[in-house]
């Protein structure tokens, strides 16, 4: 749901936010006991439900200013765009089993002990899950990740309605607010967005600050590495483990054109419609640039091991909306590591017959469990030595 524009200025210097401004809609300390006056209803959130509170209070989801009505709901679906226009990669819902809410009930949002936001209910709908699974990730396998967890986890009602905040959720990732990370950008330069959901080695890094010298980046650009704090697969780093080997390394490298902030933000891993959400997203942290790296957000099925996405679906998907976003996007290098010229692209490498090496994540999760010496071409010796002591 979208209403009126808030009033907050535009960042001097900055590319605009969705919509124009950069949405606020946490309550000031003084005004908590007015609006919980009367409240009768708590609803407690899920790890997800509080990633999606916090980036519409922060306005990382601007101009979205609360929890998507049915018709909302069902466009995006249909068209990954809101009624309103706007375009958006995937819904934002509120689900609960709870039959006594109704539309028109003030509901008090709670997480983990926090009382974290308030909901104003104005609709509540049973979804066609299904076709929601269809049409946000192409699929309705229970193999994928996401289509699982809108079957099994999400509950059976929706509802949708604004929000008002009361406190962020207070987690180990200290995540900076849309406002906090574009008062530290340059203004007038580029900003190259990169997302990871991992520990960043040295591929990693040889590939976001290379695109600082892409030929649509601007010279004075510099790269915001913005890890998603929130919710991944089952099989990731956990996230205490990933927040160590970011601060290490940020502090190891010092590099002064690398701004480092963290994202609460649940990922769904849906190819193509997530990278449009992470675009939408990171332009409202001041982004001009976003990397898209091969089957950004891909996954496979854990029976056959084949792809639910094509290796550049998700590229292509971006680069068609980015013109509308006002945003470019900067293609993912294929780097490998050379011996004769350390990381190189694989075409450069192959065209001048040089000796590749390669270390799998296979042999790579082995050698921390031996304790065998990691070469240093393929990790940094301060995210080995955080993911040995975990």
């Amino acid at each position: 749901m979208i209403s009126s524009e808030p009033s907050t200025p535009k960042n001097s210097g900055l590319i605009a936010p969705c919509g124009g401004n950069l949405v606020d809609l946490m309550v000031t300390n003084s005004d908590h006991a007015k609006v919980k006056d009367n409240i009768r209803t708590t609803l407690e959130c899920s790890d997800r439900n509080a990633c999606d509170i916090e980036l519409l209070v922060i306005g990382g989801f601007s101009p979205e200013r609360g929890f998507m009505h049915k018709a909302d709901y069902e466009a995006v679906i249909a068209g990954h765009r809101t009624t309103s226009g706007y375009l958006f990669g995937l819904p934002i819902v509120m689900d609960t089993d709870r039959e006594d809410i109704e539309i028109g009930n003030r509901v008090l949002l709670t997480y983990k002990g926090q009382e974290i936001a308030i909901l104003n209910v104005e609709d509540k709908w049973e979804p066609d899950k299904v076709n929601e699974a269809k049409g946000c990730y192409g699929t309705t396998s229970l193999e994928h990740p996401a289509v699982r967890m809108i079957a099994i986890e999400r509950k059976r009602f929706y509802l949708g309605g604004q929000v008002q905040g009361l406190e962020l959720p207070k987690r180990i990732f200290p995540c900076k607010t849309p406002a906090q990370v574009r008062a530290e950008l340059p203004a007038g330069e580029d900003v190259v967005a990169f997302q990871c959901r991992n520990p960043i080695h040295r591929a990693h890094y040889e590939l976001f600050t290379r695109a600082l010298h892409a030929s649509n980046v601007s010279k004075g650009a510099v790269v915001l590495v913005h890890p998603t704090c929130g919710p991944t697969q089952q099989d990731d780093i956990p996230g205490a483990v990933r927040f160590q080997t970011y601060e290490r390394l940020a502090a190891e490298v010092e590099n002064t054109r690398i701004r480092w902030a963290y994202l609460p933000y649940a990922m769904h891993m849906a190819g193509p419609r997530e990278a449009l959400q992470h675009m939408i997203i990171r332009k409202n942290y001041g982004c001009t640039h976003f990397i898209i790296g091969r089957d950004m957000a891909g996954c496979k099925s854990s029976l056959t091991g084949d792809d639910f996405y094509g290796p550049y679906e998700a590229q292509n998907f971006a680069r068609e909306c980015a013109p509308e976003l006002a945003m470019e996007t900067v293609p993912s290098l294929n780097l490998v590591y050379t011996e004769e010229e350390g990381y190189v692209t694989a075409e450069h490498a192959e065209a001048r017959g040089l000796h590749v090496k390669k270390l799998s994540g296979t042999q790579f999760r082995k050698m921390l469990r031996s304790g065998e010496e990691i070469p240093e071409w393929f990790a940094f010796k301060s995210v080995v030595d955080v993911l040995r002591a975990n």
